[in-house]
């Protein structure tokens, strides 16, 4: 690989559920099982760069990311750099409350590793957590608000354990741009303007702080608008200088737990203890060939770096050039090894720390 670097992130904080469906004919109510409504698509044009790049979902996102390398900083810094801009401008995608996965390629030791950063479930929770009095399944949006469905949260501590091994620059540093945006404000892009308008997430209202944020005065934010968080601001900078304990273990984590376990809607059962007690884990990526490449992704818990070497390995007997992109035939082929994929991934594919997860073969 001639990257010196790279990385994934996958990342939760605040889900958005879509609007509930109601068909025409016959007139039943459906539950749109999206965790962010559908908002468009904008065409892009490819781009190349010399020496570095950064893609992320939000200019401000990518601009945090470019500065932080423009001073030197690494792949892993910016990635970083970037999330903690992301928990700011796009809450409704991502964000420092939930977990992710990042693979990191060292090119000077030609290695790969991934960070486990997925959130863990309280102690206290059963597999009856999601099953309602009448001992059937809630309803996906009932189980999804509030402090239910709320786990620990492994972002950060997943950065600090990557930083410790492939940050440059100091670790407060990376807190900066975020912290400055989110004092001064930033400027509400279309696309939160239109999730919002959507009222796709009907819990918001239930949520006394959130609504004011989102919801000023009773009214959406609109695009264009400049929406401040000194709170968020608060919170990056007691990080930045005291490190990820005190989001662990002290007053963050606090203010997390009471929010948690008084929510106006379906209180959860995580505790200080919970916090406290979260460790990333650094696994072996899985890999797999396609043609000539050597296709490397996220191992259990992720079902992705699996699935995508299945569905690459079904279809490198086929001639994809024949077809044109999204042509009948094409997509035959892509949507057919993805349902086998999927397949297997409903049927064996787990937390491997608790179930035996067949990887190879």
């Amino acid at each position: 690989m001639n990257s010196k670097s790279f990385f994934t992130l996958s990342t939760s904080i605040l889900l958005f559920i879509s609007n509930t469906i109601v068909a025409k004919t016959p007139e039943i109510k459906r539950e749109s099982r999206e965790p962010e409504a559908a908002t468009g698509y904008v065409t892009k044009t490819a781009v190349q760069g010399k020496q570095f790049m950064v893609s992320a979902a939000n200019p401000y996102a990518s601009k945090a990311g470019y500065n932080i390398l423009e001073k030197g900083g690494s792949a892993v810094d910016a990635a970083i750099a970037v999330q903690l801009m992301l928990t700011l401008v796009e809450p409704q995608s991502s964000g420092i409350g939930g977990g992710t996965f990042m693979l990191h390629w060292d090119n000077k030791n030609q290695n790969m590793t991934t960070f486990d950063g997925r959130e863990t479930a309280p102690s206290a929770a059963t597999s009856e957590l999601f099953i309602n009095k009448q001992g059937k399944p809630l309803r996906w949006i009932d189980a999804v608000v509030g402090g239910r469905s709320v786990g620990v949260p492994g972002i950060l501590a997943t950065f600090k354990k990557a930083h410790d091994q492939y940050g440059k620059l100091p670790w407060a540093t990376l807190f900066e741009q975020a912290i400055t945006v989110a004092e001064s404000g930033f400027v509400v892009s279309p696309r939160l303007e239109k999730l919002l308008g959507m009222n796709f997430n009907p819990g918001i209202h239930k949520l006394p702080e959130i609504n004011q944020y989102f919801f000023p005065k009773g009214k959406s934010v609109k695009a264009g608008d400049i929406l401040v968080n000194k709170k968020l601001a608060k919170v990056y900078k007691s990080i930045a200088v005291e490190g990820i304990d005190v989001f662990y273990q002290g007053w963050i984590a606090k203010k997390i737990i009471n929010k948690v376990q008084n929510s106006p809607v379906s209180p959860g059962l995580l505790t200080l203890k919970d916090m406290a007690n979260y460790q990333v884990k650094e696994r072996d990526p899985v890999c797999g060939g396609y043609r000539e490449y050597n296709i490397c992704g996220m191992a259990p818990p992720s079902s992705g770096g699996i699935a995508i070497i299945q569905i690459l390995g079904q279809l490198q007997r086929f001639d994809l050039s024949k077809y044109q992109p999204n042509s009948a035939e094409a997509m035959h082929l892509y949507t057919q090894s993805s349902r086998l994929a999927f397949a297997d991934r409903n049927r064996y594919l787990a937390d491997a720390d608790f179930v035996n997860v067949p990887t190879a073969g």
